[in-house]
C-alpha cells in the first residue's frame, strides 16, 4: 500500500520501468522502486511479458503494462556447458539489445516518458531522456580472469551510456554482494542505493512452517531442483510449504502427504503475492532457496535463516552463496549430491549472523532523482 503521508513531488512525471526477463528476481526487486515512484506522484508504466508480466500484474492491478522485446535466454541441464550455451546466444542477445533500443525510442515518444529505469537491460538509453541502469554485477563472474575482464569492459561501456547506474547494495565494507558490486575500478556514474526488497518485516509472525522451500530461476534447473526436493521430502517429518516460483501457471498441485510417512504435512503453491510470501517466510523455522540476489535481499530484510542452493553453472549465484556463507549470513550447499536431511542438520549447527542494514535507503535516491527531472 502506498503511504499517504509522503509529500507529492510531481503528478506529471511518467517513468518507464523495464526489468530483464532472466528469471523473476529483476522484476521483484523493481517492486519497491515502482511503489516509491508512485508514492511521490509519478505515473509508472511497466514493460514486461510472460511470467514477469504475470508477477507484476498481481502486484499492480492499476498500472499500465506494455509488451517489450525479450532476451529469451535458454539454459542447459549440465552446468559445465552453461557458459558455452550463453556464449552461443550472443548474436540473439545483441539483436535483442538493438530491438529494445529502437523500441524505447518509440515508447518514449508515444507515452511522453520523462525517465527510463532499466533493470539489467543494456539498450534502454536515449539521448535527452534521463535513464537509470540497475545492476548489482559490476563484476560478472565467469570463473576465468580474462573473460571476466572482457565482459566487465563491455558491461561498463553500456553502463556509461546511461545517466546513472544504481547498485542495490551498500557502499560500506559490510555489504551483500561482495566483489560483484565492489570492483577495483567502478564506472564513474554509479551510486549505491541500498538493498531492495518488496517485503516489510512483521514482528508478530508465528511459527507456522518447519520448512519453507522457494524454488526459482530458469529452466530446466528449476524443475530439476523441484523433483529432487519433492522426492526427499517424502522422508521429512514436519510441516512444509513449497513455492514453485511459477506465477501465471495454470497447473495446480494439491496439498500432498506422501504415503511413505505419516508425519509430513506438505503444501504446494505455484506463486504467492508479496504479502503472503512475507507471511510464509517469517512464519518458517528454516528456508531453502536459490542464492539469487533478490531472494538474498528479501531474506536479509526479514532476517530469516536460510539454506542457499545456487543454480548449477550460474557463477554469480555460486560466488554469492560462498561469500554469504563466509560472512555467516546464510548456510550454503550444492545442488549436486543435495541431501535434505544433511543440509538441515548442518544449518541447525551453523552460526547465523544476519546484519541489520538500512533497507529504506533507496527511497531518498528515488526522490532526489524525480526532483532532478
Amino acid at each position: 500500500m502506498i503511504s499517504k503521508n509522503i509529500n507529492k513531488i510531481s503528478k506529471e512525471k511518467s517513468i518507464l520501468i523495464v526489468p530483464l526477463d532472466w528469471g523473476l528476481g529483476h522484476a521483484t526487486r523493481c517492486i519497491p522502486l515502482i511503489k516509491e515512484f508512485q508514492a511521490i506522484g509519478c505515473n509508472v508504466i511497466i514493460a514486461a511479458e510472460g511470467a514477469v508480466k504475470s508477477l507484476l500484474e498481481n502486484e499492480f492491478q492499476q498500472v499500465i503494462i506494455i509488451p517489450c522485446p525479450q532476451y529469451r535466454i535458454t539454459y542447459t541441464k549440465e552446468k559445465h556447458w552453461l557458459a558455452l550455451k550463453i556464449l552461443s546466444q550472443a548474436p540473439k542477445i545483441l539483436l535483442a539489445i538493438y530491438k529494445e533500443h529502437m523500441w524505447v525510442k518509440k515508447i518514449v515518444k508515444k507515452y511522453s516518458i520523462d525517465a527510463v529505469v532499466s533493470d539489467n537491460r543494456f539498450g534502454l538509453y536515449q539521448p535527452g531522456v534521463p535513464s537509470v541502469y540497475i545492476t548489482h554485477q559490476l563484476l560478472i563472474k565467469t570463473g576465468n580472469y580474462i573473460s571476466e575482464k572482457i565482459l566487465q569492459k563491455i558491461h561498463f561501456g553500456f553502463i556509461k551510456k546511461y545517466t546513472a547506474c544504481w547498485i542495490p547494495d551498500f557502499e560500506t565494507t559490510e555489504n551483500i554482494a561482495g566483489k560483484l558490486s565492489h570492483p577495483a575500478i567502478p564506472p564513474i556514474n554509479i551510486g549505491y542505493i541500498g538493498g531492495l526488497s518488496r517485503f516489510n518485516k512483521k514482528e508478530w509472525a508465528k511459527n507456522k512452517y518447519d520448512l519453507l522451500i522457494i524454488i526459482s530461476g530458469p529452466e530446466p534447473q528449476r524443475t530439476i531442483f523441484e523433483k529432487i526436493l519433492l522426492h526427499q521430502l517424502q522422508q521429512y517429518n514436519g510441516k512444509a510449504l513449497l513455492i514453485r516460483g511459477l506465477p501465471g501457471c495454470k497447473e495446480t498441485k494439491e496439498k500432498t502427504t506422501p504415503a511413505t510417512t505419516t508425519n509430513l504435512e506438505l503444501s504446494i503453491k505455484n506463486h504467492l503475492s508479496a504479502e503472503h510470501m512475507t507471511d510464509a517466510i517469517e512464519s518458517a523455522t528454516m528456508v531453502i532457496s536459490r542464492s539469487g540476489y533478490t531472494t538474498v535481499m528479501d531474506l536479509i530484510k526479514l532476517k530469516q535463516k536460510a539454506i542457499l542452493v545456487p543454480t548449477p553453472g550460474q557463477t554469480e549465484q555460486e560466488y554469492l552463496a560462498s561469500y554469504l556463507m563466509e560472512q555467516h549470513f546464510f548456510y550454503t550447499t550444492s545442488q549436486d549430491g543435495f541431501l535434505l536431511s544433511e543440509a538441515l542438520k548442518n544449518a541447525n549447527d551453523f552460526n547465523f549472523i544476519i546484519p541489520s542494514f538500512d533497507m529504506e535507503q533507496y527511497k531518498k535516491v528515488v526522490k532526489d532523482f524525480v526532483q532532478s527531472l
